[in-house]
């Protein structure tokens, strides 16, 4: 009798054991809190270079156009003092109205007449000089600024002060500088029009988030409705992007704006960094869908028509979509309208997000690290697994397998 009792003790613990083993597999390791809203069409957005001269408009749908390497910047649109090129800057945003999207413009690059360091040079040999300095007399800062504003009232609502801030290649002053220059910006684009969205200045990379830091310290939160960034994470893979944006976060909550949104306002994958081409897709995925989940209300993908990047959106023609670019089609025909519920990670690496529509939910699934087989619960309903390349397939039993590129269960 007492050796089975024993026996009967073992067993129970055995089973306690298993089950234990079981929660830990499921337990989530990481948590994020998305946006309560649903996702809105802006979140997904692009940047292309010469929509005005050679490229087609693109193939996939998106929600708004950041005016940057688009030949609009402040050095090409005023390159003598009072002497103004409105040509491809008012065919851009012809073109963005044509097509239904939103403008970001982005403020910058002084001209050398203007410029508080006319004969200082940055790494591109091509620039012209001047362009990393803030302007020696902040009344032609100022004017520039009023005179794009009032040109485009009504048709750009969304201003960004400045690209890059802490890379010496694009600009060369002090944060207390920059502070000026967005003070300045803001009180005027204000003025012109109350209901502008002011982008603060956006950084970069790991030196990005002490500059931020300083920049927000010398009073920058002031002068912006949003909080811009670019999250670039070198050859590295999305989830890389979490750590910069917990830094941003981090940064607005020591400077009292945790309040004010975040908008990565530009990233993807350059050279020289290799990414195998078949996980093209299921990056864009990942980075678009972990962006959401930590509270980027924006995203504008650089670029359509880069061919120098090594996630790329266009075959050589620039018109001719990738695998890439059809899955960022198909992501947003996930996303957008919905509401992104819950978003974490298991303890097996797997992440899970859940999205609602007309209470319905999905859940896009990926493991970034290994292929594994989780199991799919009977109250999630799942009918069907949907692609990133946009095929559909039903469900066979209860458990799937997931890999580095994202599905959804519908």
């Amino acid at each position: 009798m007492k050796k089975l009792c024993r026996n009967s003790i073992v067993r129970a613990a055995i089973v306690v054991l298993f089950v234990v083993g079981i929660w830990a597999l499921a337990a989530p390791t990481t948590t994020l809190n998305p946006p309560a809203t649903p996702i809105p069409e802006t979140f997904f957005g692009m940047h292309i270079h010469r929509a005005t001269v050679s490229t087609p408009w693109p193939s996939v749908r998106f929600g708004t156009w950041r005016f940057w390497d688009t030949h609009t910047t402040w050095a090409q649109l005023e390159p003598r003092k009072g002497q103004w090129d409105w040509n491809i800057m008012d065919a851009s945003v012809q073109l963005a109205t044509q097509h239904g999207v939103e403008v970001l413009y982005t403020l910058g690059r002084t001209p050398q007449w203007a410029s508080a360091r006319p004969d200082e040079r940055g790494r591109n040999p091509n620039a012209p000089p001047g362009g990393m300095a803030e302007a020696r007399d902040l009344q032609d800062w100022k004017n520039y600024v009023r005179t794009v504003a009032t040109r485009y009232k009504g048709r750009i609502h969304a201003y960004e002060v400045w690209n890059e801030p802490n890379l010496p290649n694009f600009y060369s002053g002090t944060p207390e500088k920059m502070v000026e220059l967005a003070r300045d910006a803001y009180t005027t684009l204000k003025e012109v029009d109350p209901s502008i969205t002011v982008v603060s200045p956006s950084a970069v990379g790991p030196t990005g988030l002490p500059w931020l830091q300083e920049y927000l310290e010398q009073g920058g939160g002031k002068y912006c409705d949003v909080v811009g960034y670019h999250l670039y994470v070198r050859g590295n893979p999305p989830e890389a992007m979490l750590d910069f944006i917990d830094g941003v976060h981090s940064a607005m909550k020591k400077n009292g704006i945790s309040d004010k949104p975040i908008w990565n306002t530009e990233a993807g994958w350059l050279q020289p960094y290799r990414i195998d081409p078949q996980d093209e897709p299921g990056y864009i995925a990942r980075a678009y869908l972990l962006n959401w989940a930590d509270g980027v209300t924006r995203f504008y993908w650089y670029a359509w028509d880069n061919q120098g990047a090594r996630v790329r959106m266009t075959e050589q023609d620039e018109s001719t979509s990738t695998p890439a670019a059809r899955a960022f089609g198909e992501l947003r025909a996930w996303m957008v309208g919905a509401r992104m519920e819950s978003a974490r990670q298991r303890e097996d690496g797997t992440w899970m997000c859940k999205l609602t529509r007309d209470d319905h939910g999905s859940w896009a699934l990926w493991n970034p690290d290994r292929n594994v087989k989780v199991d799919v619960p009977k109250d999630w309903n799942v009918k069907n697994i949907r692609t990133l390349s946009g095929d559909r397939q039903a469900i066979s039993g209860n458990k799937v397998e997931v890999g580095a590129t994202p599905i959804l269960l519908e």
